[in-house]
């Protein structure tokens, strides 16, 4: 299965599961709300101090399993993830990305463009890109 097929599929289901590993080896999964963007998986960690992003700070290697409401159709894409916040990306150049991966994972704008900024600087938001490696899944 090919990336380009599955981002239409994550275009229009965002239901997703991330799972990042700790440091014992395990798996940690975590809920988020996934899309896809510019070949690449994309998710905003609102909690910058999150589990899932301390994972993925230590080790980049992570799946995202991508549903549909009626779980009979799922992708799963396995890659290493990227991450941008604070501490590496200008303040406009990350509510610019914020802004984008919400699109990406919502289909429609922010009903409040300045509150969802302020909560997301607050929070110490962190969005995640995370470039294929392997694809598969069931899609009909």
């Amino acid at each position: 299965m090919d990336f380009e097929r599955v981002q239409g599929f994550m275009n229009t289901h965002h239901r997703a599961v991330v799972n990042t590993f700790q440091p014992d080896g395990s798996v940690q999964s975590s809920i988020v709300v996934a899309g896809a963007m510019d070949g690449k998986v994309v998710f905003v960690s609102v909690n910058g101090r999150s589990v899932k992003v301390r994972n993925l700070r230590r080790e980049p290697g992570c799946t995202v399993l991508a549903v549909t409401a009626d779980w009979r159709q799922y992708v799963v894409v396995e890659g290493r993830a990227e991450l941008f916040d604070s501490s590496n990306s200008g303040p406009e150049a990350l509510r610019v990305m914020l802004r984008d991966t919400y699109r990406a994972c919502g289909d429609h704008d922010h009903p409040d463009w300045e509150e969802y900024d302020r909560v997301m600087r607050r929070q110490e938001a962190v969005v995640a890109w995370v470039h294929p490696q392997r694809v598969y899944g069931l899609l009909r």
